[in-house]
């Protein structure tokens, strides 16, 4: 009798236990330029399956390709009971704004982007900080002193990362021209690789020997012109070192893979917290990447210079002006 209460009881937690991870549903709606733009939106997707590969939870996904369907998307996913539904870029402030306050039971997160609900975490990033020590290898290992800067839609959010950039140039060679250029001011400026690299060339024959890239999927082009003309480029987001090794000079690393597994997480575990979440480099949350693919490029003279410059901006002794904090640059 008593082997039978304790199989029924077994039994039972089991069928409670599949019914909790069953109502765990987490979900991220990827933006323009989709899951596979070896940049922002492929690192929210690898953090997603990270989660995945440790935990045995299949999530729900959804990629963006027109900005009408933000709104739908998001509803659909909260109506369906997804818990946490994590939304990537700033463009989904205005969906994610309105869809959270019809659902408060549920949980939101929105990377790169404040929305200042009580069910919202609101992840950003100190973009102008890793920008910085990009731009500073950038400045030392240019040979003509001539530097260039693609950003994708032209927001303050991109010149926050060229702002950083143009301080970490100048930082290594105060007397240092950089070109910056943005690729256009709609969102398709993000998925745009032919027109990145005609950028980018246009850049080079200007004199520019580095070129870093702030655009998303067009930064794949910008990539691929470096490397075509013999010159080195500077990927963004993800780690881009891979795509051309030799070339690829070093990436400016946002860890939005992380932002995207620990809302998972925390949410499963029963501790999502909401407000706001600023990742710098005190947090690991920005910084540059150095691999195999790389290696041989950057200097221990520049390695040195790197992370000097790390430490003292955690201290506080290097203060990289923040672009949005004002809409402007002292050194553009």
């Amino acid at each position: 009798m008593k082997l039978k209460l304790f199989a029924a009881v077994a039994a039972a937690a089991m069928m409670a236990s599949s019914a909790f991870a069953a109502e765990f549903k987490p979900a991220v709606i990827f933006d323009m330029g989709g899951k596979f733009d070896k940049s922002f939106n492929e690192a929210a997707f690898q953090g997603a399956e990270k989660f995945k590969e440790d935990t045995g939870v299949e999530y729900g996904e959804f990629e963006i390709t027109n900005a009408s369907q933000r709104e739908q998307a998001l509803r659909n996913f909260a109506r369906r009971g997804y818990n946490p539904i994590v939304v990537m870029g700033f463009a989904q402030a205005e969906a994610m704004d309105k869809v959270s306050a019809e659902f408060p039971d549920l949980n939101f997160a929105i990377i790169d982007m404040v929305v200042d609900k009580p069910n919202v975490r609101s992840v950003v990033f100190n973009e102008h900080e890793g920008s910085y020590l990009v731009g500073l290898l950038a400045g030392m290992k240019s040979e003509t002193g001539t530097v260039g800067f693609v950003g994708g839609m032209d927001i303050p959010l991109i010149r926050k990362f060229a702002c950083g950039y143009v301080q970490g140039v100048k930082a290594a060679n105060a007397e240092a021209n950089v070109i910056q250029n943005m690729t256009g001011e709609t969102p398709s400026a993000w998925n745009d690789p032919v027109k990145g690299g005609e950028i980018t060339k246009a850049q080079i024959d200007a004199g520019a020997d580095v070129v870093y890239a702030a655009a998303g999927g067009t930064g794949v082009g910008v990539l691929q012109q470096a490397a075509d003309e013999g010159k080195f480029s500077i990927g963004v987001d993800s780690n881009q070192n891979y795509l051309h090794p030799g070339s690829v000079l070093t990436s400016m690393v946002k860890r939005v893979d992380v932002a995207v597994y620990n809302a998972f997480r925390d949410a499963q575990a029963g501790k999502f917290e909401t407000g706001f979440n600023a990742l710098g480099l005190e947090a690991d949350g920005v910084g540059w990447s150095l691999d195999e693919n790389n290696a041989d490029l950057v200097t221990d003279e520049m390695k040195a210079a790197v992370e000097k410059a790390k430490a003292a901006i955690i201290a506080g002794d290097i203060a990289v002006h923040d672009y949005m904090s004002s809409d402007s640059c002292p050194v553009m």
